[in-house]
């Protein structure tokens, strides 16, 4: 029987891994959420005629309970929040998904309530029937799928995924790296929208901008003013997609790593999410040690 168990559990792990992602925005948090759901089922005696159905319903409850006390600690969260950035490979060839979220839709899922998140999430995007979404919640099928139509509603608002070559998104990313570096406005303003918006989550951590800077002249003047930092500085390790966005890995002079994700829209930069706090990033840690220690021996 435990042999059967961890089967059946491991052939569900990526996609109990990716809801709970979804659900609470944070990488490190939604693989505790899976390991505790692991040994919940574990310990189950009975049998399991749809172990997907069973750990789908864990998991989602799990999380329930994981976003009460997350939304406390938001409370106090210093600055902007970002989801903990979930790293891909641009394969702009690759199939998608249904649960292919991007970063601007993670943001769309934190405006939700937890229980409009989840009926929206199991329902619309893991495709989860309407009745086994009420039993999951305990709640009756019709005020599950009212919850389900107020999230879509809010959702949907937001931007549809916009999915760029490769060949784009590396040179679009790189020339905005470097524009950003240099301060060169000239460049910026013609890469960035005019209602351009940036975040920057460093969390308390590290030094980061407080509050979302709104507008192309504000974010160009923004960067014209830190290039003329001595600490500042920073230096391209990776170009990676960020929760389906362009972006790349960046470190400063002093080592702080960062992630930058860019969402485009008509050609344009449209918003521009930078993650520095360092609870968010020790994921890519070891990524970032690699390619630092490939630059410094010339290698790349």
């Amino acid at each position: 029987m435990p042999d059967v168990r961890l089967r059946d559990f491991e052939a569900q792990r990526p996609r109990l891994l990716r809801l709970a992602y979804r659900m609470i925005g944070s990488l490190a948090e939604a693989e505790d959420v899976v390991q505790e759901a692991w040994l919940r089922w574990a310990r189950t005696e009975d049998s399991v005629d749809t172990p997907a159905a069973y750990l789908t319903r864990i998991v989602t409850r799990l999380c329930l309970d994981h976003i009460k006390s997350a939304r406390v600690r938001r409370e106090t969260y210093v600055g902007a929040w970002l989801p903990e950035p979930l790293l891909g490979t641009v394969d702009p060839e690759a199939e998608q998904t249904a649960d292919d979220l991007t970063l601007t839709l993670m943001l769309a899922l934190e405006r939700l309530s937890p229980l409009e998140r989840a009926a929206f999430l199991l329902h619309d995007v893991f495709g989860v029937a309407l009745g086994d979404v009420a039993t999951t919640l305990d709640r009756d099928a019709a005020a599950v799928r009212q919850l389900a139509v107020r999230a879509r509603r809010h959702v949907h608002a937001a931007k549809p995924r916009y999915r760029v070559a490769e060949a784009e998104a590396d040179r679009i990313a790189r020339a905005f790296f470097a524009a950003a570096r240099d301060g060169d406005t000239q460049a910026l303003g013609s890469m960035l929208a005019d209602d351009v918006i940036l975040h920057s989550d460093g969390g308390g951590r590290v030094i980061a901008f407080l509050n979302i800077i709104r507008g192309l002249d504000r974010v160009k003047r923004l960067f014209a003013g830190l290039s003329r930092k001595s600490y500042y500085r920073p230096v391209l390790l990776r170009r990676v997609e960020i929760d389906g966005l362009p972006g790349y890995i960046s470190c400063d002079r002093g080592g702080a790593l960062q992630t930058t994700a860019l969402e485009l829209r008509d050609g344009k930069i449209a918003a521009i999410y930078m993650v520095r706090n360092p609870d968010k990033l020790r994921h890519i840690e070891a990524l970032a040690a690699e390619d630092e220690a490939a630059l410094a021996g010339g290698t790349t």
